[in-house]
Formats: C-alpha cells, structure tokens, sequence
C-alpha cells in the first residue's frame, strides 16, 4: 500500500535516477574537511592565512597595524572574522580588520565587505569603483582608495603588490602579489584541480581571460589563491590551466575551419536561427570532445562543463580575432 510519503520517496528517487552521470571528481581536486562552522583557515606563509568554505575562498594578513583582509565572499561572510579571531590572538596582534583588498567588483568575492566598519580603508582599481558606484550595492562599499596600473602597500611592515593587466574575467580584475609570501591571488581564472564553471568562469573578456595565465606566471610566487573551491593552486595548475584554454582554442579553430553548416539551412529555410544553431552546437560538440576525453579524470568537472567554454572561447575566435570571417563576393 502507497502512502504521500511513499509516493514522494517514489518520485524522487525516480528524478534523481534521470540526472546525469558525471565522471569522479579526482581526489586531487579535493580541499581539507570543514570546520563544524563550516569553513577551514591555515597559514599559507608566515602570517598569510587562507579561508575556504570548499567553495569559495579569502584570504588575510595578521600585521601589527591589523588584520588585511583580501576579498570577502558572502558565502564565508561572518565566518571569516570568526577565522580571524581565531588566529589573531595566538600571532599576539588584534583582529580588527583595518585594511579590505577588493580583487574585483563581483558580489560573491566581496559582497560580505559590508560586515565590516566603514571606517576600513577598502582598496582596488578605479574601475571597481565605477563599478561599485553604478552597482549602489550597500553589501558592498565602494573602495575608497584606488589605481590605475600598479600600486604597492606597505602595511604593518608587509609588502602587497596590486597589478591590473587589462580586462580578464572583468575589466577590473587585479593581480594580488605577496612577494614576501610566495603567493599570487588571481580570482576566477585558475580553479585548482577543477575546469572553468560556465563560459569561462563566466569571464567578459576571453582574450584577456587567455592570457592571465602567463601573467600570472611571470610572477615569483609558491602559492596560489584562485578564490574557488577547497584547495590552494600551485605553479603546475596555472600551467594545467593554460593548457586546457588553449587545448580549446586549437581545437575550437579546427571545427571553425571544418564545419559545413549547409544542411542546417536547408532544413530550416527561414529560420536562419534554427540552422546557425544547429551548426554551432555541432561546432562546440566537435570542438570539445577531444578535449573532454583528455582532461577527464585530470580536472573535476572537465566533463561538465566544458562545451560551456568551448562555445565562448569558439565566439571569441570568431568575433574578437575575425577567424573563419567570410566576406561576400
């Protein structure tokens, strides 16, 4: 005899049997367990600390002028003062946060900048400015203090190098140097051990997004902080990372070059939509597959998400660099 509750057990079970299957995610992908608070802060170096929820990540320096706080996600949000408190007072310094390091102007990597005093200095391009101030989000104060091109802090006698190279995943994304922490904080280029969620991490500037890699490796650094998932990166996931891109632009130019969208058109005649649809999801597929089969098992998700990349790493070739452009007779 069925019972409400049998019949939802029934049903759900059945919905979850018609999800899609994925490959393991490799346990070299995978971060520390969590806190029961749900979050885990260790040092990365000397008095560099790192905070991640196992999907989002932050980071902080403990100095005798306070604590510098690099990015507040939202999902962390209180648990990063909770991380601080925790480490602080066994360093002999406060917990207070004095300074705020904005990487960019995104919600989710700073939209918890409002749980602290308004009286921190917030700091970041002018661009994140202008962004903040359209944006009028009152979780995320405007950065009072900005540049153009590279500025150095010197705070509680450490050393922070902010670099903008032009636009990547926004225009204003910035490089975050410790030099004398071998570290380099890059957000959402390089997820460790993981493929880019959605078209490229949801990146607005693919040329720019293709070439932060080697930015970043021109860099002296150790350590590396992505701002996503449960681990910290090194110099061999940058590289990774910049193979997998541009193992995607080879192949997205070779399906560019090959393709013969002909019978797209003629079986939808006037719905032009329809056929350049058809042939660019036959593009991506052809694209994406050889890409797929090598980096499963290498990157978690590879087989997730990597059509999604494919198809905006394909446009980019199209519409930023004119490659496979046709010009009428």
């Amino acid at each position: 005899m069925s019972t409400p509750e049998t019949t939802t057990a029934t049903t759900s079970a059945s919905a979850a049997d018609a999800l899609p299957d994925y490959a393991p995610v490799p346990p070299s992908s995978l971060g520390p367990a969590l806190n029961e608070q749900g979050y885990y802060v260790d040092r990365v170096e000397r008095n560099l600390y790192w905070i991640t929820d196992g999907t989002y990540q932050t980071a902080f320096l403990t100095t005798s002028d306070g604590v510098v706080l690099l990015d507040a996600p939202p999902t962390i949000g209180n648990n990063i003062q909770r991380a601080i408190d925790e480490i602080a007072p066994a360093n002999g310094v406060s917990n207070k946060v004095t300074h705020l390091v904005y990487s960019h102007h995104h919600a989710d990597h700073v939209g918890a900048s409002s749980l602290f005093d308004r009286n921190v200095i917030r700091i970041g391009h002018e661009e994140t400015r202008r962004l903040l101030l359209r944006d009028d989000d009152p979780a995320r104060p405007p950065n009072e203090e900005t540049f153009q091109d590279t500025r150095t802090l010197e705070i509680g006698g450490e050393r922070i190098d902010l670099a903008w190279h032009g636009a990547n995943h926004t225009p204003d994304n910035i490089i975050i140097h410790l030099p004398d922490h071998d570290t380099l904080m890059l957000i959402d280029i390089v997820n460790p051990g993981w493929a880019p969620v959605y078209l490229s991490n949801l990146t607005e500037d693919i040329p720019g997004y293709l070439e932060a890699p080697a930015n970043a490796l021109a860099y002296s650094w150790k350590h590396f902080i992505g701002g996503h998932l449960g681990r910290l990166g090194t110099r061999e996931d940058v590289a990774l990372h910049q193979q997998y891109m541009a193992d995607i632009a080879e192949s997205s130019r070779k399906a560019i070059d090959s393709a013969d969208l002909t019978r797209y058109f003629e079986k939808y005649g006037e719905n032009v939509w329809a056929a350049f649809k058809g042939g660019l999801d036959e593009m991506v597929a052809t694209a994406a597959a050889p890409v797929i089969e090598k980096y499963t098992g290498v990157l978690a998700a590879a087989d997730v998400f990597t059509e999604s990349t494919t198809f905006h790493v394909m446009q980019s070739i199209r519409l930023d660099l004119g490659h496979g452009s046709w010009v009428h007779p």
